[in-house]
């Protein structure tokens, strides 16, 4: 069980003025003890207005959300964190109840589906529909645990997961470098908690259309880097629980 003060929200943000102006005011500062702002050096007014509200924010030194991460995590004082998206994708209302499904016994990880019934996604194209769909299917037949939404980054979990899961490792990004991009972690948080059998739940959560700006979703490079890693994850050990056969 936990305590609201164990928890810290974390919220990666690139040139998300509009969307932090419109859903900060709607996170109760009281729900968790921490509220973390990673920025990757915006140039909208984010950092400025982070700072003028009291909200604790860095600028992240290298380019790319999974160093929004690295760079972050470091700086978490929570046993939990609830990562959130600032663009409009992500329901702060939500929040409370993640929190609560985490208070109801010991969860590792809880993710706020997109595609839990009855949840749906409104920001979903034909393309981004199908690639959701397609990774759900191939990480839950790869890796042993039923997703509806092994995407999201709507999700609580054990801070320390980030470091005992190798999320901070380059080597477990290698395939970005032949796909020319800087990845996510989520789909990686999915798999390898899959595979070390974690305590894994899901809740149904809405997603709206993004408040404001462009999507920063790179659909070739990523689709190709993420299909890489599902892939080769599904045959190495690294990660993955050790039964005794004894």
């Amino acid at each position: 069980m936990i305590k609201k003060n164990a928890v810290t929200l974390f919220i990666p943000a690139l040139c998300e003025i509009e969307g932090l102006k419109t859903l900060m005011p709607r996170i109760d500062r009281d729900w968790v003890d921490q509220i973390l702002i990673v920025d990757g050096n915006s140039n909208d007014g984010t950092f400025e207005y982070a700072k003028d509200n009291g909200y604790e924010i860095i600028i992240q030194k290298r380019p790319g959300l999974r160093w929004a991460y690295n760079e972050g995590f470091p700086h978490i004082r929570n046993e939990y964190v609830l990562t959130f998206s600032p663009d409009g994708n992500c329901i702060p209302e939500v929040i409370p109840s993640l929190i609560k499904k985490m208070k109801e016994e010991t969860w590792d990880m809880i993710v706020a589906s997109r595609f839990m019934p009855p949840a749906k996604s409104d920001d979903d194209d034909l393309i981004t529909a199908f690639g959701n769909t397609m990774f759900n299917k191939l990480c839950s037949m790869l890796h042993g645990h039923k997703y509806y939404d092994c995407l999201n980054m709507f999700r609580i979990y054990k801070t320390k997961s980030f470091y005992d899961l190798g999320m901070d490792k380059d080597e477990s990004y290698w395939m970005e470098k032949y796909c020319f991009t800087i990845m996510g972690i989520e789909p990686l948080l999915s798999i390898r908690s899959a595979k070390m059998q974690m305590k894994i739940a899901e809740v149904p959560s809405d997603e709206p259309k993004r408040i404001h700006g462009v999507r920063k979703l790179q659909i070739i490079r990523w689709g190709m880097a993420y299909l890489s890693q599902m892939l080769y994850e599904a045959f190495t050990n690294d990660y993955r629980i050790q039964k005794n056969n004894n």
